[in-house]
């Protein structure tokens, strides 16, 4: 078969490899739709120490497709059934997931290789994150699922009631669909960003009630400040960059009492000032989410299913998955919101 291997930061290459062998438990799907991704871009920039451990490595995780083939144990899904599987899959034993945390599983199986024509999904996976597609919805559609899924469980740590003001720093994919799910649930969203594809997917995907272009106001902090209730601030911010000065600036945005959610994951080591006092005597709330889990999975593929929220309009570009390394580096430099790769 043909894939996509990542032998270093900045090399990815199409390639001839074998197709992988069942273990125990396991199916081979074959790729109808891969969707590039931001982690994928990091990845590509400068490698992964999770995710790539060894070269050549397989390159992917955003994916849906068709099982072509089946260990003989695995009786709950069927060749040719039409399925899309998340990248991970929790132990369900370890320290945090016998209390529910399983995001921070300390032994959670991940997935990469989505790049190809065909995956081998690991038993873990299998039996805990992998799920048949609704006759209705593209494989596009449901490729979307795992990064959906990280944001229905960002949303549901976020505690935004209907007439909150929602302000959402970062508008690439996971920003816009913040943007989009906090509209969902009541809130007046206020969308912040300076590319002009992501920003007019604000207006278009997400229906946010005002999109800033930070680059072309003098002061988006007073614009912001001005659309909240009663000028207090925002009742709840959501950092989608990742970068320490985004994070210090959307707490500064929030009102007494309020919340902020850091979502976009800041480089290691990076570190932020926050005004205790805020902290303290404002009782503002700090929230973070990280990953996803099957039940955030699940509810994501509804989301889809039920066309509440139009992922397909997220996709800028369809592109032959040969060409993965050309839509990465345009993901890369924001001429791309998300690309479909297809076989």
């Amino acid at each position: 078969m043909k894939a996509i291997r990542f032998w270093a930061p900045n090399d990815i290459r199409y390639e001839e490899v074998p197709i992988p062998k069942l273990n125990e438990g396991e199916i081979l799907v074959q790729i109808k739709a891969a969707l590039t991704c931001g982690t994928d871009v990091k990845t590509f920039k400068r490698g992964h120490p999770v995710l790539i451990k060894k070269t050549p490595s397989g390159f992917g995780h955003e994916f849906s497709g068709i099982i072509s083939a089946k260990d003989d144990s695995v009786t709950q899904f069927n060749i040719g059934d039409r399925v899309v599987c998340a990248n991970s899959a929790p132990c369900g034993e370890c320290f945090h997931c016998k209390r529910g945390e399983y995001e921070l599983c300390e032994n959670l199986e991940l997935l990469n290789g989505a790049y190809a024509q065909y995956i081998a999904i690991p038993k873990r996976i299998v039996e805990k994150n992998t799920l048949i597609i609704p006759d209705e919805l593209t494989f596009a559609e449901a490729a979307f699922t795992e990064p959906l899924s990280n944001v229905v469980h960002g949303i549901a740590k976020t505690p935004i009631k209907p007439n909150d003001v929602v302000g959402v720093m970062g508008l690439g994919p996971i920003g816009l669909m913040f943007c989009k799910l906090a509209k969902l649930k009541g809130a007046k969203v206020i969308a912040i960003g300076r590319n002009p594809i992501k920003l007019k997917l604000a207006h278009d995907f997400a229906e946010a009630d005002l999109v800033i272009d930070i680059n072309k106001s003098t002061n988006p902090e007073e614009i912001i400040i001005n659309n909240t209730n009663e000028k207090r601030g925002l009742d709840v911010a959501i950092e989608c960059v990742g970068l320490p000065e985004m994070w210090e600036k959307m707490f500064s945005l929030v009102r007494k009492g309020g919340y902020v959610h850091f979502f976009g994951g800041c480089a290691s080591g990076s570190s932020i000032n926050l005004d205790t006092r805020r902290l303290h005597y404002d009782e503002v709330k700090i929230i973070s989410s990280f990953h996803h889990t099957p039940k955030y999975f699940r509810e994501a593929l509804d989301l889809i299913a039920s066309h509440k929220i139009d992922v397909a309009k997220l996709i800028t570009k369809h592109m032959d998955m040969k060409y993965a390394k050309k839509a990465i580096e345009m993901h890369r430099d924001g001429q791309a919101v998300k690309i479909l790769l297809e076989n």
